[in-house]
């Protein structure tokens, strides 16, 4: 607080005041290390964060895309169901383990036919037509 007389409540005059104005970087640069390293310490906790938060947006947009998606008809064999002929056989090759060695891992592979038979799950849903839903008068 500045008093009438132009000095402040220790005694100084405003002038002296304003000629400390190299206190300033001074301890920011050289004394004030303990406020720098406080100084970044905040800064990296709040770029931490602010990448969190990013992060969370990403999952959370990626989240409501699967969820806007229809679902897909799968076979129990994995494989779409345009592999599938009518009568439910499935017409995708796998590859198919030929040896196991003394630990049961397979030793090689071969090109087989998908051995599924049928379709399992939800069938999709034709072509729904719903009438216009304005008085023709």
């Amino acid at each position: 607080m500045i008093t009438p007389g132009g000095r402040c409540r220790w005694g100084a005059s405003v002038n002296s005041l304003w000629n400390l104005w190299w206190l300033v970087p001074a301890v920011l640069y050289g004394g004030g290390s303990a406020a720098r390293r406080a100084l970044r310490r905040t800064l990296k906790v709040r770029h931490r964060r602010k990448l969190e938060l990013l992060d969370a947006r990403q999952r959370q947009h990626l989240a409501l895309e699967a969820a806007n998606r229809p679902p897909e008809p799968v076979c129990g064999c994995t494989h779409h169901l345009a592999k599938h002929d009518r009568q439910g056989r499935c017409h995708e090759v796998v590859e198919a383990p030929t040896g196991w060695d003394a630990d049961r891992r397979p030793l090689g592979y071969e090109p087989r036919p998908c051995n599924c038979q049928q379709y399992v799950g939800p069938e999709p849903l034709g072509t729904v037509f719903a009438p216009e839903l304005v008085d023709p008068r």
